[in-house]
């Protein structure tokens, strides 16, 4: 089964809790048993799984990911400026895999999954759902 889904983002550069549409997904897919993919479209949007409980982490990873990439200084910028966003996107990935167990994601209590916006504010960011039935 596959879904996608849009989140309009209002920042540069945030991370967007998406684990709500997910989890409509694979519940509505009646997998209980499986695995299950999160796929951002565009080269500057990822997707990454991090804490849930304190808004402070994300904002963490995007102070982190801006001083390890920095805008402005790279070769891409002199097309449309936005060389930063490509190389953030890449470091993080477009992806991630989670288990379905017993009909759930398979999070741990801490853990939410993320759309990483690098460069918006965008209207519409295509996500990706696709769910896995394990052979039983």
């Amino acid at each position: 089964m596959q879904q996608t889904f849009t989140i309009r983002t209002h920042e540069r550069e945030a991370l967007y809790d998406i684990t709500r549409e997910v989890r409509k997904v694979v519940t509505g897919s009646g997998v209980r048993t499986g695995a299950v993919t999160v796929y951002a479209q565009g080269a500057t949007a990822a997707i990454m799984i991090q804490e849930n409980w304190d808004d402070s982490v994300q904002r963490d990873v995007v102070r982190l990911l801006a001083q390890l990439v920095p805008p402005g200084v790279w070769e891409h910028d002199r097309q449309d400026g936005n060389g930063d966003a490509h190389l953030k996107a890449g470091v993080v990935g477009p992806s991630e895999t989670i288990p379905i167990i017993d009909g759930e994601l398979g999070l741990s209590r801490w853990q939410n999954v993320f759309l990483c916006e690098f460069d918006g504010p965008r209207a519409a960011r295509p996500v990706v759902v696709t769910v896995l039935s394990a052979a039983v």
